[in-house]
């Protein structure tokens, strides 16, 4: 169950995008880039195994667009969006609609790896429970472990199924 978290950078600025991904790097995170949400929609799905850091202001789909497609297709992705533009109402708006945390641009780099730890422990978290709610659906899991032909047995294993 144990895998490897990433976190996925979307800013249309590659600066910001490079020196973010250096910064996480060197905290121990695995990052990927993306430069459009539109180019990061086509990895990130229901089981991205990590978390999202967005910019707000991006041509084609926006942050606030990209968020709320993200939740749509899983509500329990965390996602930390970053602007250099921020208002209350954007952030407020932005935490209303599911993300995880909101940070304004320049922001220190320390805050920004302490939500990405976590934002990645939540993560871990949900899908450890995907994982195991999936396990236990299927029962295969559990009669593995019943041993024995007994009839005591043999009815357990039909409540169970």
């Amino acid at each position: 169950m144990a895998q490897a978290m990433k976190i996925a950078i979307v800013d249309d600025e590659q600066d910001m995008r490079q020196s973010i991904s250096q910064w996480l790097s060197l905290s121990g995170f695995e990052t990927e880039t993306f430069p459009s949400a539109e180019d990061a929609l086509k990895v990130i799905g229901q089981d991205y195994p990590g978390v999202i850091i967005s910019d707000i202001k991006m041509p084609g789909i926006d942050g606030m667009g990209f968020l709320k497609k993200l939740m749509s297709l899983d509500s329990s992705l965390p996602v930390i969006m970053i602007t250099g533009h921020g208002d209350v109402p954007m952030a407020v708006e932005a935490m209303r609609v599911g993300a995880f945390d909101f940070l304004e641009k320049p922001f220190n780099p320390d805050q920004l790896t302490n939500l990405a730890k976590k934002a990645t422990h939540k993560r871990r978290l949900a899908m450890d429970a995907r994982a195991l709610r999936r396990e236990l659906s299927d029962g295969s899991t559990i009669m593995k472990k019943l041993i024995g032909a007994s009839p005591v047995m043999s009815r357990l294993r039909e409540d169970i199924l």
